[in-house]
């Protein structure tokens, strides 16, 4: 018995000490791991820190830098752009998210809606993830929608001392209706809907805007194939929809009906004002006096959609985001149409 006592203590010894080493050296390879992990989270805040002080030179050149540069690239002078900035973080709840500020994120978003730029561009101008620019992008959208409680508002009516020869004979109007379309890009199986006449899957945009070009109301997201008066009524059935008061209407085309809250002009008579243009063949009937007034107070529906269209390139062709997002694009549009028309009218 002492024998195997004796002969079995220098086993266990033996034992417990490698057992020890093995621990020890555990441990040595924890410490050296955790070196290495802090050693590169040091090296990333480096690269942080100085990726940052690159991103907001860019903002700066592209900017605050001069007015030409900021409305060439963002279709705003600087100081518009800084009020919108400030309402985006006080009212459309935007906020900077890491290293990517507010106004960082207006840019994209301006940028991409202005000049109709893939992501894979934007995300080598301003030096961003294609992941970041899409997220941001997005983000900026819906700010931008939150907004238009305060920029789109219900319309006043034309009162008796209208100044614009051509709204004083429409008292009580509210203004102008029409719908526009705009390209998109569509799966195949949708193309027979969207469809518009011209042969090209469009999205019919149905606004209406004051006298002074301020979009009322707008619905986006019909198929290009849709008839007006259908859109129209659409767009009076739903809950938060267009509301006309009794005592008022809209001056609408011959594409709509003439009924309640809606002025159409004469059918069978000459309306367009290029019929009227050259000033050789003016009006001959009562009928005729009424449709030229009609075309030029009406006119101004057309004039907001060229406005809207020649400032941002993504409603002048297919964009590249799906049916949904493009209609949250139109509605982000519309808002900033009013903005820059109550910031920099004419």
């Amino acid at each position: 018995m002492d024998s195997n006592s004796s002969s079995g203590g220098p086993r266990a010894r033996d034992l417990v000490m490698n057992h020890i080493h093995i621990c020890l050296r555990f441990i040595e390879l924890l410490v050296q791991m955790f070196r290495v992990l802090a050693s590169r989270r040091r090296r990333v805040e480096r690269t942080y820190e100085l990726g940052y002080d690159k991103h907001r030179q860019i903002i700066h050149n592209l900017v605050y830098k001069s007015d030409e540069t900021c409305y060439k690239m963002l279709r705003m002078r600087r100081k518009p752009f800084e009020k919108l900035r400030d309402m985006l973080f006080e009212h459309g709840k935007l906020r900077d998210k890491r290293c990517v500020l507010v106004d960082e994120q207006l840019a994209i978003t301006l940028h991409i809606l202005g000049h109709n730029i893939r992501n894979r561009v934007i995300s080598t101008w301003f030096q961003r993830s294609g992941e970041t620019v899409s997220k941001v992008f997005r983000r900026t959208i819906r700010a931008l929608i939150r907004l238009h409680r305060m920029l789109l508002k219900h319309p006043a009516p034309i009162g008796p001392n209208e100044n614009d020869l051509r709204w004083s004979y429409f008292q009580g109007c509210l203004g102008a209706i029409d719908g526009t379309h705009i390209p998109i890009i569509v799966r195949n199986n949708q193309k027979a809907r969207f469809r518009c006449r011209k042969g090209f899957p469009t999205m019919n945009v149905m606004c209406a805007c004051t006298p002074s070009k301020l979009i009322t109301y707008i619905l986006p997201g019909w198929e290009g194939s849709a008839a007006d008066g259908r859109i129209l009524r659409d767009a009076l059935s739903r809950r938060n929809g267009l509301k006309v008061p009794n005592d008022n209407y809209y001056l609408v085309d011959a594409g709509y009906s003439n009924c309640q809250g809606f002025l159409a002009p004469f059918r069978g008579q000459r309306y367009h004002l290029s019929e009227w243009a050259s000033g050789n063949h003016p009006a001959q009937t009562p009928e005729e006096v009424f449709n030229m007034r009609h075309a030029k107070a009406r006119n101004i529906i057309e004039t907001c959609f060229g406005a809207l269209k020649q400032r941002w390139a993504v409603l002048r062709s297919p964009c590249f985001y799906d049916v949904k997002m493009t209609t949250l694009i139109i509605i982000a549009c519309a808002v900033l149409h009013n903005f820059l028309t109550m910031e920099e009218p004419g």
